[in-house]
């Protein structure tokens, strides 16, 4: 005992017993994040498959009007910065691609899935820039509050869209879609990215909240029943100013030809 007493008390002893301990901690500590790192490495290479697979899709489908790098040609405008969730609502909307170019695309069905659309939007936002697809709690309609919804919503929306969603014609010869259709996320990335002659709202001009205020309105009025009455499809003041107008109107036609009108004589002809 008297031995190992006096190694220990040598000065070697004290560093070896410190670098044991060090090296016990960096094997614990590479232990602990080995798994963690071989996550971050598999998501990495999953991504890097989606972008590729992205880009095979682009190129297939997309680059005959918006080139080969997406750096847009005389026919369609570049998609670099554009963004993910610009894509994504394009697509997923059916807009595109579009079956003729210049023209206003009108909402259709999606020929794409759902992966193959965000693997050609992983790779446009691979090019740099542009907002992304918003997650599904920023799109949550139980996070707004429909009140404040219905106020950003007849203060920014309703003179396109119209107070009942059905939408309506702007100038020269566009239109605003009905938002009937339109799910959550569309609604947020329309907001985000101003498709056709719609405005961009920027979380600056409308915040994240308030988006989602106006998305909670507008999916609470969708589902809302008719309280009754002649309701004229929701489509508005315009519809009904034009049947108050040909109605009104016709009414009081019948009205002054009914006033004018020869009322035949009672008495008989010849007699004074």
């Amino acid at each position: 005992m008297s031995w190992i007493n006096a190694r220990r008390r040598r000065p070697a002893a004290g560093y070896a017993a410190l670098l044991l301990g060090l090296v016990v901690v960096a094997l614990a500590y590479g232990a602990l994040t080995s798994s963690g790192s071989v996550s971050q490495a598999s998501a990495a290479v999953g991504a890097q498959q989606d972008t590729a697979a992205g880009k095979r899709l682009f190129q297939a489908n997309c680059s005959s009007c918006h080139g080969l790098e997406a750096q847009g040609t005389s026919q369609a405008p570049s998609l670099v910065g554009a963004g993910a969730a610009a894509v994504d609502f394009q697509m997923s909307t059916g807009r595109m691609p579009a079956k003729e170019v210049g023209a206003e695309n009108e909402r259709k069905p999606s020929s794409f899935s759902t992966r193959e659309i965000h693997s050609i939007a992983d790779y446009i936002a691979s090019l740099g820039g542009g907002p992304a697809i918003p997650t599904d709690q920023q799109v949550d309609p139980a996070l707004g509050d429909p009140g404040l919804g219905y106020q950003l919503f007849s203060a920014n929306c309703s003179q396109c869209h119209n107070a009942g969603l059905s939408g309506g014609a702007l100038t020269y010869g566009k239109d605003a879609p009905p938002l009937t259709e339109a799910t959550p996320t569309q609604i947020y990335e329309a907001m985000l990215t101003g498709p056709e002659a719609m405005p961009v709202f920027a979380d600056g001009a409308v915040s994240p909240q308030a988006k989602r205020d106006i998305i909670a309105y507008i999916t609470q009025t969708r589902v809302e029943p008719n309280p009754g009455g002649f309701s004229l499809g929701r489509t508005g003041p315009i519809t009904e100013g034009l049947v108050i107008f040909f109605g009104g109107m016709g009414f009081l036609i019948l009205v002054a030809l009914w006033i004018t009108a020869k009322r035949r004589d009672p008495r008989p002809t010849g007699m004074e």
